[in-house]
């Protein structure tokens, strides 16, 4: 099974502002205001998960109407979500578990994806599927940057690169972007639940603004 035909070039470019937003979309209406506040914070990435039934028709309005932001479809657990993500124009993937039956639809649509993996067992399945990009979750309650440190020793010579999604927050951000094998980590401190359906627009921007801030200070 070719579970990875889409180039590493293609993952890195996505999450090349190491910081994805993790968003709960609830009402569609609320999508490209949403895109529209990340992007006033600098922040040109956003992952709609599929836990709503507003997801599909959310990410179908934010490259119609934010064509600056890359979008991309969470939560993914089946391949007719695949489809159904592919179909509303979803620029990659992200599934909390590594499924095969998954990943091979996410190729076939030739879908950049991100698997996720949590434990050692894990990164080795992930890899003999020639993944590299992993979504590390839930990341603190796994054991966050200890947990990472950890993994590295047996594969960071594979060249993988996680992604920890889950308990990342601008407290400890900072803490999961200092290690080398992290490529990106996604959060939905700047943009959650409450934040979304009260519509705080201007306290989504500032969140991101600040997050972009601390990122932009560590490359430099």
């Amino acid at each position: 099974m070719n579970t990875n035909p889409v180039t590493a070039d293609a993952v890195t470019t996505i999450l090349s502002p190491r910081l994805v937003c993790v968003a709960v979309i609830e009402n569609a209406a609320d999508a490209v205001p949403l895109a529209e506040a990340l992007l006033a914070g600098g922040l040109p990435v956003i992952e709609v998960t599929f836990r709503t039934a507003a997801a599909a028709e959310s990410i179908a309005l934010i490259r119609k109407k934010v064509p600056q932001m890359t979008v991309g479809a969470g939560t993914v657990l089946t391949p007719d979500q695949v489809r159904r993500a592919v179909d509303a124009g979803a620029q990659f993937g992200v599934s909390p578990g590594l499924n095969e039956p998954v990943l091979e639809a996410a190729a076939n649509c030739k879908l950049p994806f991100l698997p996720g993996v949590m434990t050692p067992t894990e990164v080795d399945r992930a890899l003999r599927l020639n993944q590299r990009h992993l979504k590390f979750f839930p990341a603190e309650a796994a054991g966050g940057v200890a947990m990472l440190k950890a993994l590295a020793g047996p594969f960071a010579h594979t060249g993988v690169k996680f992604i920890p999604t889950g308990g990342v927050t601008a407290a400890n951000v900072m803490d999961y972007l200092a290690l080398p094998q992290v490529a990106a980590v996604g959060g939905s401190w700047m943009a959650e639940r409450k934040l979304v359906t009260e519509r705080a627009w201007p306290k989504i921007t500032a969140l991101t603004g600040e997050a972009m801030k601390l990122i932009a200070s560590a490359k430099s």
